[in-house]
Parts: C-alpha cells; sequence; structure tokens
C-alpha cells in the first residue's frame, strides 16, 4: 500500500470538527468500522464508539483544537506523529499516536500516549 497520511490528517479534522453533526462524515472516510481506539482516558471498539468519544471530547473541550506538532514517521502501515491539544493558543496536553491501517488505507487501530516519556531511571 501506498504510504498516506491524508486519513490521518481527515481523523485529526473529525477530533477538530466544531459541527456534532459533520463528525460522522470525518470519521466514514478515515476509520475502519472494527477500529481500536486507546489512550490513557479511553478504551472503545468500532465507528460508533469513536463517533461517541469525539462527541463527548468536544462537548467537554469546545474551544480545543489538536494539532500535530511534528512530522509522520512510518513503516509497514504503522505511523507515529506527535500532537498537541491547545486552547486560546496555548498548550494544554501533549502527546503522540501510534496509528495503524488496514489494507483499505483507513485506520483500524490508535494507541495515543499523553505526555512526555519519563526520564530514564539509573
Amino acid at each position: 500500500m501506498k504510504q498516506n497520511t491524508n486519513v490521518l490528517m481527515e481523523m485529526l479534522a473529525a477530533w477538530n470538527e466544531r459541527d456534532l453533526n459533520q463528525i460522522r462524515t470525518h470519521i466514514d472516510q478515515s476509520i475502519a468500522e472494527n477500529v481500536v481506539f486507546a489512550d490513557p482516558t479511553n478504551f472503545i471498539h468500532g465507528r460508533d464508539a469513536f463517533e461517541e468519544m469525539i462527541k463527548e471530547f468536544r462537548l467537554e473541550n469546545p474551544k480545543a483544537i489538536l494539532r500535530p506538532t511534528s512530522g509522520v514517521d512510518s513503516h509497514n502501515n504503522r505511523y507515529r506523529y506527535s500532537w498537541g491539544n491547545y486552547v486560546g493558543g496555548t498548550l494544554t496536553v501533549k502527546g503522540f499516536d501510534v496509528v495503524t491501517l488496514n489494507e483499505n488505507g483507513l485506520v483500524e487501530r490508535v494507541d495515543g500516549f499523553f505526555g512526555d516519556l519519563p526520564p530514564l531511571e539509573s
């Protein structure tokens, strides 16, 4: 499969969509039916659950804007990139995702992490 990050930007557009009725449009263009999403605050399975998770996020964080803060690194249909959650131009949460695409180029798994990696213990 050709390495293509457009689907990642479409998924990010779902998170940034302020019209709750339009979120599903972004999801249908980027997310596999059987998607698994895991981060420190969520573990969901399926497009419907993905949509509900984003709607809850938008309702709780109406002014939030998620932006990539790095380039995208990839191999074997797996992608990693850093992102930031901004409110009024202020970074409130930073993290990174590792995303797996299926054979159709849709997101089938997202593993998200918040914050910096912990320091190496001596």
